[in-house]
Order: structure tokens, then C-alpha cells, then sequence
């Protein structure tokens, strides 16, 4: 078996979605002869947690924890919610920030490069070299954001000549939240150097979608591969149908994947078809943003507006299986055509229909048509978005909405740590 050094920042009990990518993999790579060693910090800020995770780590493997800094901790001195707020990735727009906020981003996005977890690099350095001179292995592997990780792969891979293994859970500098850090020119550049060096210098390159590919291959001639999330195949306790015309997304809806193409439409249907208003039901289970709920109260929608808040990982599969139609909001940006939000391939295994609203060009839209899962709009196509729920309604009020039948077993979580394991070993 081929023994590999998984280097990561999101692990059990941590919640959200960044656990599950490697959570999952290291699930299943015993199968395909490849023993995984993980190295997390053994005290670190989650801003979720879901305990729930812990049992799906197999048995026997080797997890190494050493303490990290960081300075979320002090921060919460002056404001635990801005704090948690900032860690979750969620921004107000300019206009809503207080003095604080302003400060806490300009710090964080100009003091901390690439980010807050910074301080765990050269302790983890040090650490690991001398683990692994007495416990060899045949590749390392980081994952990132955090993306200082990465920082940990490239100098192990000088220091101790190994095979380096460099993953992107989402872009580095041209991730959503990046522009709104307040970075100084200096700050910009240091970033993109980073970015550079790590594309440059490790052996091979995975990404999470197409587009990410091909943006890297434009900065590198180092090798890449794209395998995307998925969802694992899990046994979800029996679950009915709502009774109601639910709309739901399960997830963080935050400040700026506000859709108000889409409450206007549900307002517009609210006011011309009759009992739309006592059917409807706006599920929105997870952190949301303050202007989303907002947005959906200034369009008489309050009483449609259910807000479940975080639930743990069977919970929200449930609700993914009992849902008529399953929200799947993007921010409208050149920045989000790459991003695959992990909940898309769990919206796959519910085999709920999916409405998908994004930019103009998104890796979602061809994954939804090759599955036959669901339906994207962009945020220009305001009537054909209104006329797909007015169908659904009224399927809904009359046979019923059925459940989808495409092929999805591609984006099954052990078949993607096959395609993960013959990656490993061809390096």
C-alpha cells in the first residue's frame, strides 16, 4: 500500500462543508490500497461543529494533532460576532460594516497572508520534518482554503524531497470573499506569488471543477486534475414528502447570494395564484445572512419563511429528501463560475429536483444536465425562472412532483476516491 500524509485544517468535529471533501476520501482509500496518515491542528477555531462526523472516520487510522495559534481568539475580545461572522466567510456589504468590521478585514486581509492560519506553518514544518524521518511516506498531500497549507506541502516537499500533492477546494486569489479583504497593492501581489509558487512547484494539481482547471493551466505546466465533491451513500432514516410547496436551500445563504430575482418571483406568484401563499414554504436551513431575510420580509413573504437554523449532517439530509424543490443559489460573478458548492452533489443522492441559480456560465449547469438532476437559470432569466416554479406548482397541486431518475453514480463518494487513487499512484 502506497502511505500518504493528508494535510488539512477542516476536520471532525468541525461542521460545514469543508470537512467532507477529505473526510470522505480518507473513508475510502484503504479500499484501493492507500493507507492515509492525517495531520490536523489539535485545537482549532471551527465556527461550525457537528459531532455527528466523528463516526465516519475509519477505525485505525493515524491522525497527528499539534496546537495551532490563531487570532480569532483574540479578536473575539472586541467582537465575538463579528468574529464568527468574518471566520464563517460571511462579509456585510460596505455600506453596512462598522468602523470594527473595516479594521477586523483590513488586519486580516493585509497582516494575515494568505490567511489567518498562518501561524500554524512553521510549527507544522518542524514538526513533520522530524515525523517523517521516522515515518516515511510516499506523498503528501494539502488541502486548501486555509491555503496557507499549502505553505506546509512546498517546504516539506524541498526539505525532505517528496512527492507533493496540492489540493483547491476553491480558487486562492480569485476566491469570492478575496476583494473584500481590503488588500493593499503590497498584499495583492504577495498573494499571487504565493498562488504561483504552489501551482509551480508541486508535482501535480487537483481542483474541484473545470473552470478552476483551466484557470490554473494559464499560470502552470504542472500537471491537473479536476475530481469534483460528492456525496456519499448513506442510509437516510425514512423520510415523506412535505406536505407544503417547499422551496429549500440547506447550506449557508450569506450576505451576497441574496436572490432577489427569486423573491420577486415568488411575490409575483403570491399575488396571481391563488392559495400559492398558503402552500408555499421558503426553507432556508443553515446560517443566512441578515439582508436575505431582509430582502424576503420586504416582499411580504415573512410568513412563507422558515429559518430551521444549523442542523447536524443527518438532519440535513432529511430535509434534502423531503423537500419538493431544492434551492441551489450562486453569487452572480465572474469569481463564482468555478465554484461547485459541495451541497449540489448531496442535492444528487436526495434525487430532489433542483433549481440552480448562478452566473452565466457555471460549472453547475453541466452537471445538473449531464445528472438530469435539475435546472440552472442565470440572474437575467427572471420569466423563465417564474414560469419553471409555476409548472412545478402546479405539478405539485395536481400529480405530484416526482423525484428525479438521471444517472448520478459518477459523483458517488467512492467512486471519486478511485479516480483520487489512481491519481496517487501515477505520481
Amino acid at each position: 500500500m502506497k502511505k500518504v500524509l493528508i494535510i488539512c485544517y477542516y476536520w471532525p468535529p468541525a461542521g460545514g462543508p469543508g470537512v467532507q471533501r477529505w473526510l470522505k476520501f480518507v473513508k475510502y482509500l484503504r479500499d484501493f490500497d492507500i493507507e492515509p496518515v492525517v495531520y490536523v491542528p489539535e485545537n482549532p477555531h471551527y465556527p461550525i461543529e457537528d459531532s455527528s462526523l466523528e463516526k465516519e472516520i475509519p477505525n485505525g487510522i493515524e491522525i497527528i494533532k499539534t496546537p495551532i495559534f490563531e487570532p480569532y481568539g483574540f479578536a473575539k475580545l472586541f467582537s465575538k460576532e463579528s468574529t464568527r461572522q468574518i471566520s464563517s466567510g460571511i462579509i456585510k456589504p460596505e455600506g453596512k460594516q462598522s468602523f470594527l468590521q473595516k479594521l477586523m478585514l483590513f488586519v486580516r486581509g493585509n497582516l494575515f497572508i494568505p490567511d489567518a492560519r498562518k501561524w500554524w506553518v512553521k510549527p507544522s514544518i518542524k514538526f513533520l520534518a522530524s515525523y517523517l524521518d521516522k515515518n516515511p511516506v510516499d506523498i503528501i498531500i494539502t488541502t486548501g482554503p486555509p491555503h496557507s497549507l499549502h505553505l506546509i506541502g512546498l517546504a516539506l516537499k524541498v526539505q525532505k524531497d517528496l512527492s507533493w500533492l496540492a489540493d483547491f477546494r476553491d480558487p486562492w486569489t480569485t476566491i469570492g470573499y478575496q476583494k473584500k479583504l481590503k488588500l493593499t497593492d503590497w498584499a495583492t501581489k504577495k498573494n499571487a506569488n504565493l498562488e504561483f509558487e504552489v501551482l509551480n512547484k508541486a508535482d501535480h494539481i487537483l481542483v474541484t471543477s473545470p473552470t478552476t482547471q483551466s484557470d490554473f493551466e494559464k499560470t502552470t505546466s504542472t500537471p491537473i486534475s479536476c475530481i469534483t465533491n460528492g456525496f456519499d451513500d448513506e442510509i437516510v432514516p425514512e423520510t415523506s414528502l412535505d406536505t407544503a410547496f417547499t422551496l429549500a436551500h440547506i447550506g449557508s445563504l450569506l450576505e451576497d447570494r441574496n436572490p432577489e430575482i427569486l423573491w420577486e418571483v415568488l411575490q409575483e406568484l403570491v399575488t396571481e395564484l391563488p392559495h400559492f401563499s398558503k402552500d408555499l414554504k421558503i426553507e432556508l436551513t443553515g446560517r443566512v445572512g441578515a439582508s436575505v431575510v431582509d430582502s424576503i420580509k420586504e416582499k411580504g413573504l415573512e410568513t412563507n419563511l422558515s429559518l430551521p437554523g444549523y442542523v447536524n449532517h443527518t438532519e440535513a439530509l432529511q430535509k434534502q429528501h423531503s423537500a419538493q424543490l431544492l434551492l441551489l443559489i450562486e453569487i452572480d460573478s465572474q469569481e463564482t463560475e468555478a465554484i461547485i458548492p459541495g451541497k449540489l452533489f448531496e442535492y444528487l443522492a436526495s434525487r430532489r429536483p433542483i433549481l440552480a441559480i448562478g452566473p452565466k456560465h457555471s460549472d453547475i449547469a453541466s452537471i445538473l444536465k449531464k445528472s438530469e438532476s435539475g435546472i440552472y437559470f442565470n440572474y437575467q432569466q427572471k420569466q423563465g425562472l417564474k414560469k419553471h416554479i409555476k409548472f412545478n406548482y402546479e405539478l405539485f397541486k395536481n400529480t405530484g412532483i416526482s423525484s428525479t431518475s438521471g444517472n448520478v453514480d459518477a459523483y458517488s463518494r467512492k467512486n471519486l476516491t478511485r479516480d483520487l487513487a489512481r491519481l496517487i499512484h501515477s505520481i
